[in-house]
């Protein structure tokens, strides 16, 4: 999963509610933070997605037996951000590990540099030598600077 699902230029495409939700929870993040796609997954955990769940496509979870409110995970924040994520600042999704999104690495990396999102030297064993992000001091808990709700 690349982050970097590409959109038609005209009109914004229509996405399923749990992808809407997602993007807008990447658009939230700062220039230089970063959260993890369980981060968010848990972020938008207390709502839930309406008892009716997404559109029927394939493209997200299935709601479940009986009605109810459908929990999302990171692996549907991640599908929801391969899928559709071009339009956001996609970078500062990543992986609970710091380790860049593979295929994706170089663009991320020039985004991280330009925005100072702190990142931590590459190992010295490690063949592609890319740094990953220093999740300690990049990671947003979704509060303003200031302390207060974003």
């Amino acid at each position: 999963m690349s982050g970097t699902g590409d959109t038609a230029r005209g009109e914004p495409p229509e996405y399923p509610d749990y992808a809407e939700r997602v993007l807008a929870v990447a658009e939230l993040i700062p220039a230089g933070r970063v959260m993890t796609y369980g981060d968010v997954a848990e972020w938008l955990d207390d709502d839930g997605l309406p008892e009716d769940g997404p559109a029927e496509d394939g493209g997200g979870p299935a709601a479940p037996p009986g009605g109810g409110r459908v929990r999302l995970g990171p692996r549907q924040v991640g599908r929801a951000m391969a899928l559709y994520g071009g339009a956001v600042p996609w970078w500062r999704v990543v992986r609970a590990d710091g380790r860049l999104l593979p295929g994706s690495e170089l663009r991320a990396l020039a985004h991280y540099r330009e925005e100072g999102t702190p990142l931590r030297d590459a190992a010295r064993a490690a063949d592609d030598h890319i740094p990953k992000i220093d999740m300690r001091r990049a990671r947003w808990d979704g509060r303003r600077d200031d302390g207060g709700a974003p």
